[in-house]
């Protein structure tokens, strides 16, 4: 496998934590990307068994309804720190629908279910150490009175040989970004590493097309 090159770095705004990462030709030195910050898995990480979970959450399987809101791609990379796709790698994802409500027995949110939403999804990275999956723009939600989550998508990635990593990916442009407890808790240049870069639309779909890269941690 060959390392990404820097414009495909600089696509996925990864280039800020790269320090004399590239020679005077271009090519890859040796300097480490940054990890993608971990975070907290929350309380909604799945628990109830479902057969589906796919690239697309817009829709279950069995049913003949799609799932309501606004739809996006998410198209993603996962990493090693030398720049390297880590391909078979495992994405698990899950998120709330376009209401801000988990598929969880115990989401206090009185929005209500989508019952054509899917929720979660575990693919895995193609030979690039890339994956694709559509689902809704997720909708905000209080987490206590005083403080209201921004959308963000869950992700839990793993590989033999890599530390495992649960982290949140976090839409650009959204003001509830700015008070979100726990992106506030991190660095300024950690929160670049955890918002997406929005592109697009598709040329296939006309959705909107949002681009992240997830770097892990090889185990010493």
């Amino acid at each position: 496998m060959k390392s990404l090159s820097r414009r495909k770095l600089i696509k996925f705004g990864i280039t800020g934590g790269l320090v004399g990462a590239f020679t005077t030709k271009g090519s890859m030195a040796k300097a480490l990307l940054p990890p993608t910050p971990a975070e907290t898995e929350g309380p909604f990480y799945p628990v109830t068994p479902q057969d589906d979970k796919d690239f697309d959450l817009t829709r279950v399987q069995g049913r003949d309804g799609v799932a309501k809101g606004k739809y996006i791609i998410v198209m993603g990379s996962v990493l090693d720190s030398h720049g390297q796709p880590v391909s078979q790698a495992t994405v698990e994802i899950w998120q709330a629908n376009a209401k801000g409500r988990y598929r969880h027995p115990r989401d206090p949110n009185p929005a209500p279910l989508d019952p054509n939403f899917q929720g979660w999804a575990i693919v895995l990275t193609d030979e690039n150490g890339e994956f694709r999956f559509k689902t809704v723009m997720p909708g905000s939600y209080p987490a206590s009175p005083t403080w209201v989550r921004p959308p963000h998508i869950h992700f839990k990635v793993s590989k033999k040989g890599y530390a495992e990593l649960t982290t949140q990916m976090y839409f650009p442009g959204e003001a509830l970004n700015e008070t979100d407890l726990l992106l506030n808790q991190k660095k300024p240049s950690e929160r670049l590493l955890m918002i997406a870069k929005k592109r697009g639309p598709s040329e296939t779909e006309a959705l909107d097309v949002y681009e992240h890269a997830i770097v892990l941690k090889q185990k010493s």
